[in-house]
């Protein structure tokens, strides 16, 4: 595997009048467990969109596991899982039809689509709910069924954008252990969050985006600095720390009467 999971280089992308990504540069190393951190409308989804091949830039490349993303669309495909945000499943199907098929498109053989899907299920706590319908499925549900069909086919690197955000903590907990996992077996995870203190516990590598740009990148430890924690770092890079919090609200309060 190249050292580098995923390169961009020169990405942009606009909206009309709206510069959604700015021409970001940036590196994300394999094995590790990464972070796309910024705040809401900082450009993250569009980038990971760009990334996995789901929107196509205006400007710039992106490789992933060194294959050029447009280029070779069927081989990078192949190599990367994708749990984008607002997900839509088929959900006229029940849990485990949803593995089958997705497992079959993949090019999987059958019997080992049933293996794979039978310990996904049983590790994510579906397999009581494995027949039953996904448009029955509650959120923490649906990202789980949504994970498992990302891993099915084992890939190189995971794409999730926002992958805890709706989700109960039961189900969150169940969730970071798979990711856990899975990277400790040599893989790559790219996830998107603008919670710190999540991507603080679960990261090694962190990239903090705002304003379609890119403030920091590198080991979590080194984007921290001397900061006390990653959410004052972050604060800092994106010019919120000392932000007015209200001070005229005088009147909001439960003894303003």
């Amino acid at each position: 595997m190249t050292s580098a999971a995923v390169r961009v280089q020169g990405l942009w992308k606009r909206f009309g009048q709206q510069v959604a990504v700015a021409g970001i540069d940036l590196e994300l190393p394999a094995g590790k467990f990464i972070g796309l951190v910024g705040p809401n409308g900082a450009g993250k989804t569009t980038t990971l969109s760009m990334v996995t091949g789901l929107l196509r830039p205006d400007q710039g490349s992106v490789e992933v596991v060194g294959h050029d993303v447009w280029r070779d669309p069927a081989e990078v495909k192949a190599r990367i899982g994708v749990l984008p945000e607002g997900l839509r499943l088929f959900e006229r199907l029940s849990g485990r039809e949803l593995l089958a098929y997705t497992g079959r498109l993949r090019g999987l053989p059958g019997a080992e689509v049933d293996k794979r899907a039978t310990q996904l299920l049983d590790v994510l706590d579906l397999a009581g709910a494995q027949h039953k319908l996904v448009v029955d499925y509650s959120t923490g549900m649906r990202k789980k069924i949504g994970l498992a069909a990302a891993l099915l086919h084992n890939p190189e690197v995971l794409f999730l954008d926002e992958p805890f955000e709706g989700v109960d903590p039961v189900s969150a907990q169940t969730i970071r252990g798979v990711l856990e996992r899975f990277t400790a077996s040599g893989a790559t995870v790219v996830f998107s969050s603008h919670v710190m203190e999540l991507v603080e516990s679960l990261c090694d590598w962190v990239a903090v985006m705002a304003a379609g740009r890119i403030r920091a990148h590198g080991p979590l430890a080194e984007v921290r600095g001397e900061a006390p924690s990653l959410q004052q770092a972050f604060l800092e890079l994106v010019g919120a720390h000392g932000r007015d919090t209200g001070s005229d609200l005088d009147w909001l309060g439960g003894g303003a009467r």
